[in-house]
C-alpha cells in the first residue's frame, strides 16, 4: 500500500486525517509494515501530539497484535482519553494477559462500562469465572450500569452459562432488553448441558424462529443424556415443521442416537438421506456413521465405508466400535488391518486392540502387541497394564505376570488402583497368593472397594476361607460398603471351608443390612455351601424356595454335591433340571454317570453314557498343563504324544512305587468304569495332573514350586497322591482345578480335604 505524502500547504488537521485513514485501512489488511511506516512519518512531521491520530496508531498496534508497540505508544502519549485507556486495556485482556490488564484498569481515572466489560470478557475468555463475577459485582457497586449492547450482554450470559450458574444466567437473561438467537441458544444449551432438558425445551418452544443451532442444542442435549428416543422425536419434528436442513452436527447427533439404540433400519434411512442430499460424509459425520453401523450389527458396511474413505481421521470411538463388532463375529483380522493403517495410534487405540485380542481368546497375539507397544508405541498407561494383566490372569502365567509387574514399576503406574487390583487378581490366578497379599499390603493407602473384593475372592479361591472372612469383617469396620461381587466372594469363601452357619449369617446380612438383592450367583453359592456340607435336602429345599428361577449353576452345584455324597435319586432330579435348561451340557451327563458308577450301578451309568453318545453330546476331556520357560506343556490322560513321553512315564512309575511304600493306597473308586483293579490303577497312574507333575519334576530345579493347572475337578486319587508326592520330593505343588487352588506341602493340602 502506498502512503501518500501530505502536501506542504496542507493543514495539520488534514495531515492527521490522511494518516488516520491509512491506519484504519491497514487494520483491515493486517499489514504491520504500513503501520510502522505511518508511525515514522507521524514522528517526522511532528504529529505525535495529536490525541485523535495517536489513538488510531494505538488502535492499529493493538488490533494487529503488536502489544509491545502499543504499550510504547500508550506510555508516550502526553494526553490519554478513555478511548486510549480502553484500547490498551482491551488489547491486554483479549491477549490473555489479565495481570497487565488489571494494572491498566486500576490506573484508569474513571473507568466506564466499556472498561469494566473488557475486564469481565477477558476473565470470561480464560475461564476465570469467579474473577469475572467479582468484576461485575464491583461494576454494579461503583454505580456504572452494564451496557445494553447485545454482544456484551451475551458474553456475560455465556460466562454464567458455561460456569453452570443457572440462577445468575437467568437474572442476566431476564434483564436483557434485546435478545437475539444467540441469547436464546446460550440459555437452551446451558439447560441441556447441565441436565435440565425440560427448561431447555420450554425456552426452545418460546422462540419464534429457532435456527439450526437451536434445534441442534435440543437434539444433542437429549442424546448426551441418553434420551435417544426423545432426540429422534425432536429430529422428526424439525423435518416436519421447519424449512431448515440438518447440518453435520444434527446428523452426527442423530447417528449417535441410532447407534445407542442399535437401530440399524433408521440409521440406514439417515444414511440414504445424506446420499440423496449430497451431504459431505467426512470428519465427525463419517465417524458417527461408522459408529452407528458398527454398534447396530452392520459391521461389514462400516468396514466398507472405511475402505472407501480411508482411515485418515478415523477417531478412537469409531475404531473401538468397529473392533467390538469384529470381536463379536470372531474375526479380528480386519480390525488389526485398520489399526496398522491408523496414522495416529494413541494409547487408547493400542489398549483397545490388545483387549480385542484378549476378548477373542487370542491371548498370545495380545501379548505380542503389548510388547510391540512397549517398543514402538506410546507409553502404556494404567488401563493398558490392567488389561494385559487380565490376559496373564487368564493364562495363569506367573513369570509373565512378574515381568509386567516390573514394567508397571518402571512406568511408575504400580500405585494405580486399577493396576494394583489387576496384580492381585493375576497373582492369585497364577497360584501365588503370597504375592497377591504383598500387593494388597503395599497399596494399603490407596485401596478401593474393588481392591478389598479382589483380595477376598483371591483368599476364597485358595481355600483360605477364614482369612477371607476376617478381611471382610475388617472391611465392614472401616465402613467400606460391600457390593454384590464382594458378597459372592464371601459366600464362596464360606463354601470352600464348610462354614455353613457363617454363610447363612452373611446371606442374611447382605439382604437385611446392606439391602443388596441376591442374584442367581448368590443363590448358587448358598446351594453350593449347603451341598458341599452334605445338607442335600436343605440345599434342594433352598432351590425350591428361591424367588428366582434356578439356573444352570444352581442345579450344577447340587448335582456336583450329589456326586460327592453319592445321592443317586437327587442327582437324577438335578441332572434332569440341568439338562432341561441346557440339553447339551456334557457335565450333567458325566456327573450323573459318575454318581451311578460311584454307587456301583455300572449298567445305569453305561446307559447314561450311551444316551450321551446317541445325542452326540461331546464330553469335555480332562487336561492339565504346566508352563516352563515361557512355554506351556499340555497333558491328557494316558498322553503319549509329548516328546519326553518315555522319561515322563518312567518318572511317574518311580513316584508311584515310592509313594505306595510311604502308605499311599490308590483310590480305584475314582475310576468310574467296571474294570479290573490292575487296569484301574494304571489309568489312575496316568491321569493328566500326575503326568504334568512328573514332567515338571524332570525339567525344573529342585527348590522351585510346581504350578499345575487343570480344567476339571481334581479326583480323589490324584488329590491323595499329590499329598504324598509333595512330601516325597520336598516341594510345594500348587494345583488349580475348575473350582479352587490346592496348595500341597509336606504331605497335606490347604483345603484340608474339603473340596
Amino acid at each position: 500500500m502506498g502512503i501518500p505524502k501530505p502536501p506542504c500547504a496542507a493543514s495539520y488537521a488534514s495531515h492527521s486525517d490522511i494518516y488516520a485513514d491509512v491506519l484504519q485501512s491497514a487494520i483491515k489488511s493486517r499489514d504491520p509494515t504500513v503501520g510502522r511506516s505511518v508511525h515514522a512519518r507521524i514522528i517526522k512531521h511532528g504529529l505525535h501530539l495529536g490525541v485523535f491520530l495517536m489513538n488510531n496508531l494505538l488502535n492499529f498496534y493493538a488490533k494487529t497484535g503488536s502489544f509491545s508497540d502499543a504499550h510504547r505508544v500508550f506510555a508516550e502519549m502526553p494526553l490519554k482519553t478513555i478511548f486510549s485507556w480502553n484500547t490498551i486495556l482491551s488489547a491486554y485482556a483479549k491477549g490473555g494477559n489479565l495481570e497487565a490488564a488489571q494494572r491498566v484498569f486500576d490506573e484508569i481515572p474513571e473507568p466506564d462500562s466499556v472498561s469494566w466489560t473488557s475486564m469481565i470478557v477477558g476473565y470470561n475468555m480464560l475461564g476465570r469465572f469467579d474473577n469475572a463475577i467479582l468484576m461485575f459485582l464491583k461494576m454494579i457497586s461503583s454505580g456504572v450500569s452494564p451496557t445494553h449492547v447485545v454482544p456484551v450482554a451475551n458474553s456475560l450470559l455465556n460466562m454464567y452459562a458455561k460456569s453452570g450458574d443457572s440462577v445468575m444466567a437467568k437474572v442476566v437473561f431476564d434483564r436483557m432488553r434485546l435478545k437475539d438467537k444467540s441469547t436464546w441458544n446460550t440459555m437452551i444449551s446451558m439447560h441441556m448441558h447441565f441436565g435440565q432438558p425440560d427448561l431447555g425445551l420450554s425456552l426452545f418452544q418460546q422462540m419464534t424462529d429457532p435456527d439450526i443451532v437451536s434445534w441442534n442444542s435440543i437434539i444433542t442435549g437429549y442424546t448426551h443424556q441418553g434420551r435417544d428416543v426423545k432426540a429422534l422425536e425432536i429430529f422428526s419434528l424439525m423435518l416436519n415443521i421447519s424449512f431448515l436442513k440438518p447440518d453435520k452436527y444434527t446428523l452426527g447427533s442423530i447417528l449417535s442416537a441410532c447407534a445407542n439404540l442399535e437401530n440399524l433400519k433408521l440409521g440406514k434411512q439417515i444414511h440414504a438421506y445424506m446420499v440423496r442430499a449430497n451431504i459431505d460424509i467426512s470428519g465427525a459425520v463419517r465417524n458417527a456413521l461408522i459408529l452407528m453401523y458398527a454398534k447396530s450389527g452392520g459391521n461389514e458396511i462400516a468396514h466398507r465405508i472405511v475402505n472407501i474413505t480411508g482411515v485418515a481421521n478415523l477417531d478412537i470411538i469409531a475404531f473401538t466400535s468397529l473392533l467390538d463388532g469384529f470381536v463379536k463375529i470372531g474375526n479380528i483380522n480386519p480390525a488389526r488391518e485398520i489399526f496398522d493403517s491408523l496414522k495416529f495410534r494413541d494409547v487408547v487405540a493400542w489398549t483397545a486392540m490388545i483387549v480385542g485380542y484378549a476378548q477373542n481368546g487370542l491371548l498370545i497375539d495380545a501379548l505380542d502387541l503389548f510388547r510391540k507397544m512397549v517398543r514402538e508405541g506410546p507409553k502404556p498407561n494404567n488401563y493398558t497394564l490392567a488389561a494385559v494383566l487380565s490376559v496373564f490372569s487368564s493364562l495363569a502365567s506367573l513369570d509373565h505376570g512378574k515381568q509386567l509387574h516390573a514394567t508397571a514399576i518402571r512406568l511408575e503406574e504400580v500405585s494405580s488402583i486399577s493396576v494394583g487390583n489387576a496384580l492381585i487378581t493375576m497373582y492369585s490366578r497364577s497360584g501365588s497368593i503370597k504375592d497377591a497379599r504383598k500387593v494388597f499390603e503395599q497399596i494399603c493407602s490407596n485401596r478401593n472397594k474393588l481392591t478389598w473384593t479382589c483380595m477376598i475372592i483371591a483368599l476364597a479361591q485358595h481355600g483360605l476361607g477364614k482369612e477371607a472372612i476376617e478381611l471382610f469383617d475388617t472391611m465392614l469396620k472401616l465402613d467400606i460398603e460391600p457390593d454384590q461381587i464382594t458378597y459372592v466372594g464371601v459366600l464362596s469363601a464360606c463354601s470352600h471351608v464348610g462354614l455353613v452357619h457363617q454363610g447363612k449369617s452373611y446371606f442374611s446380612l447382605m439382604k437385611n443390612v446392606h439391602h443388596i438383592e441376591p442374584t442367581s450367583s448368590h443363590y448358587s453359592c448358598m446351594v453350593d455351601l449347603l451341598g458341599r456340607a452334605g445338607l442335600l435336602g436343605e440345599a434342594y429345599d433352598f432351590i425350591k424356595n428361591m424367588p428366582v428361577a434356578p439356573d444352570v449353576i444352581a442345579w450344577g452345584s447340587l448335582l456336583s454335591a450329589c456326586r460327592i455324597h453319592k445321592n443317586v435319586d437327587l442327582a437324577k432330579l438335578a441332572a434332569e433340571n440341568l439338562l432341561f435348561l441346557d440339553p447339551n451340557n456334557s457335565g450333567a451327563y458325566s456327573a450323573l454317570a459318575n454318581t451311578l458308577s460311584a454307587c456301583g450301578r455300572w449298567k445305569d451309568a453305561a446307559m447314561i453314557r450311551k444316551s450321551m453318545k446317541d445325542r452326540e453330546v461331546k464330553k469335555e476331556q480332562g487336561i492339565s498343563w504346566v508352563q516352563i520357560q515361557n512355554k506351556v506343556h499340555i497333558f491328557g490322560v494316558e498322553d503319549g504324544l509329548h516328546p519326553q513321553r518315555d522319561a515322563i512315564y518312567r518318572m511317574i512309575s518311580k513316584i508311584w512305587t515310592e509313594i505306595k511304600k510311604m502308605g499311599f493306597i490308590p483310590d480305584t473308586d475314582s475310576v468310574l468304569h467296571d474294570l479290573d483293579q490292575e487296569v484301574k490303577e494304571q489309568i489312575l497312574r496316568h491321569h493328566s495332573e500326575k503326568l504334568a507333575i512328573a514332567f515338571a519334576l524332570l525339567n525344573t530345579p529342585g527348590y522351585t514350586t510346581l504350578r499345575i493347572m487343570k480344567n476339571l475337578r481334581v479326583c480323589n486319587d490324584c488329590h491323595s497322591a499329590i499329598k504324598y508326592i509333595s512330601k516325597l520330593v520336598s516341594r510345594e505343588i500348587i494345583v488349580r482345578d475348575s473350582t479352587r487352588f490346592h496348595h500341597f506341602k509336606d504331605g497335606s493340602c490347604s483345603c484340608q480335604d474339603y473340596w
